[in-house]
């Protein structure tokens, strides 16, 4: 696999998905998929904060 970093947000959530559709997990392939997925939550809340940020609240 690439390295992760290098993924997008559509082959990270491929790359989990085909984990999680697989049986019996290795140690490494549960170590993999917990990285996947925090890699991708990372990512998310990265991007709803920047979201947030650019929120500009309203006078009212």
């Amino acid at each position: 696999m690439d390295d992760i970093k290098n993924l997008n947000e559509q082959e990270l959530v491929y790359e989990i998905n085909k984990l999680a559709k697989k049986e019996n997990l290795s140690q490494e392939e549960l170590v993999l998929q917990k990285i996947l997925r925090n890699e991708y939550i990372s990512r998310v809340k990265k991007n709803l904060k920047s979201h947030l940020d650019n929120i500009k609240p309203q006078n009212t």
